[in-house]
């Protein structure tokens, strides 16, 4: 478990990814990716946690343009707002790239024909919709993703399964919101949504104030069946 060095897919940088391998070969990849506060401590314990279930975790550094190696604590107030600064900076075409730019360095290092899933937190989220919609990822889950009703135009381009993890009570996705998000994906042949009444931004982070335990454990069984299956 260490750092590496990804090519841009021009070709003109290299940002930096945590990667975590498992013991022996890989059955697949997991991108692993990061909410507003960077690849901290938490979203390293997430590719790691798919190593353990024996795929290749890989959680890419999307802020390295705006400040390499940020790692914010969401408890702290002054580190939050630093992370929304951060977020308000963030070219979200640019991070896809990126992501993109991980799934080929990830394919790489798989057995021929190994797939490669990506799940997404908050921004990461938000994200991970993105993905589906614009690159090759063979599967994909958001939990609680920001201003995905924004994004319903791009459904159409949703080809491979997308997972979904909606927090009932989330203070930055009101219920209307997710109303919008329901009737604009609950009739996709490839988007499964699940819903989490009560619980709120969040909590599945795997450390902090945020994480709510048995929301937490129900969301992440659900996402490793669904890799499980996607990703064989």
């Amino acid at each position: 478990m260490a750092y590496v060095e990804i090519p841009t897919l021009d070709g003109e940088g290299n940002f930096k990814a945590w990667l975590a391998e498992p013991e022996g070969t890989p059955k697949g990849a997991i991108v692993v990716i990061q909410e507003i506060f960077g690849v901290n401590e938490g979203i390293r314990r997430k590719a790691d946690h798919w190593a353990s279930l024996g795929y290749l975790g890989i959680a890419p550094d999307l802020f390295w343009r705006l400040q390499p190696g940020v790692e914010l604590n969401p408890d702290e107030p002054e580190q939050f707002q630093q992370a929304l600064g951060l977020m308000q900076r963030f070219d979200q075409d640019q991070g896809i790239a990126d992501i993109e730019a991980t799934i080929r360095a990830a394919r790489a290092r798989l057995p021929e024909g190994g797939k490669v899933g990506a799940v997404g937190y908050c921004l990461g989220g938000r994200l991970a919709f993105m993905t589906s919609a614009r690159t090759d990822v063979d599967a994909s889950v958001g939990y609680y993703g920001v201003g995905l009703e924004n994004l319903l135009g791009e459904k159409h381009a949703i080809a491979r399964p997308l997972l979904l993890h909606i927090a009932g009570a989330d203070h930055f996705v009101t219920p209307d919101k997710q109303a919008q998000i329901h009737e604009g994906l609950d009739d996709h042949p490839k988007v499964t949504i699940y819903d989490y009444p009560g619980e709120d931004h969040g909590f599945a982070a795997e450390m902090g104030k945020r994480r709510s335990a048995n929301a937490a454990e129900l969301a992440d069984s659900r996402t490793e069946a669904f890799f499980a299956a996607q990703l064989g």
